[in-house]
């Protein structure tokens, strides 16, 4: 008797062979999809309940990144920490939605390894749930860490000039920006092939995006080929488009760019993420 063994490229094809009917199974509806990830995204938060220390990057880092940051360098670029928190604020907001949407990808890599997308894969939900439950249940992490940021300045002495409506504005453009970015660093987990690895591609994206901006300093004091870099990095619209919102109360262009590119991230990496991570199971 002669035993054949299928490439990896004929995996999918035995395991319809194995099982006539995998194809025959119906897709998942709409609201059921809904209703799947809202459970995903539940579980998510009970792993944060039972987990306190997931929440140390979107509690303490605000704290320290806006003190640090503001009492450094408010002296030496605005000649004061007041003067300086209108453009520290919205720069240390995108520099924790970044760190936080961070962590969802060594997370959801984790879990692969750990063997939990395995019971996941036995049961009769839609793909897209484990990707998208847990960046939901992050959506309240992105929010904590955008209100303690502008609670810390308000303390330190920030004064909006948009008043209420604008910093909230300015927040909920950040909590937007972060949900989107995120969808990079899903991606990033399901290809990476450990946690460890896909932490260190993501911090190698993340300090670029965040100090190649114009978080901290004005453009005007960078060289020439930095600052053409730093006009088109999306975290530099975002940075931007928070500062007119919570400084001046307007809805500036810089708005409609940071939204269009969070659009477009999501549109582009979203997919990637989904496809990548039906790959594995």
């Amino acid at each position: 008797m002669t035993t054949l063994i299928a490439p990896a490229a004929d995996r999918a094809a035995v395991e319809r062979a194995l099982d006539p009917t995998r194809d025959l199974q119906p897709r998942v509806p709409l609201r059921a999809a809904v209703s799947q990830t809202l459970s995903m995204a539940w579980r998510a938060t009970k792993k944060m309940r039972r987990n306190p220390e997931q929440f140390f990057d979107v509690t303490a880092q605000p704290l320290l990144f806006t003190a640090m940051f503001a009492y450094i360098f408010g002296g030496a670029i605005s000649g004061g920490v007041t003067a300086y928190l209108p453009i520290v604020i919205p720069g240390v907001l995108a520099q924790t939605a970044l760190t936080a949407c961070m962590a969802t990808g060594v997370q959801l890599r984790e879990d692969m390894d750990k063997g939990v997308f395995d019971r996941f894969r036995s049961l009769p939900v839609a793909r897209i749930a484990p990707l998208a439950g847990p960046m939901v249940a992050d959506l309240l992490r992105y929010t904590t860490a955008a209100v303690l940021t502008v609670a810390v300045g308000l303390a330190m002495g920030f004064r909006p000039g948009g008043g209420v409506l604008g910093t909230l504005g300015g927040i909920v453009l950040t909590v937007v920006a972060g949900w989107s970015l995120a969808w990079i660093f899903t991606w990033l987990g399901t290809v990476a092939r450990s946690a460890q690895g896909g932490q260190g591609i993501s911090m190698m994206i993340m300090f670029p995006l965040t100090f190649l901006s114009n978080a901290y300093v004005p453009v005007d004091t960078l060289p020439g080929w930095l600052k053409a870099f730093v006009q088109v990095n999306p975290v530099s619209h975002v940075v931007s488009a928070v500062r007119d919102l919570m400084n001046q109360g307007a809805v500036t262009a810089q708005v409609g760019w940071a939204l269009l590119g969070c659009a477009a991230v999501v549109a582009v990496f979203a997919p990637l993420a989904l496809r990548s991570y039906s790959r594995k199971l």
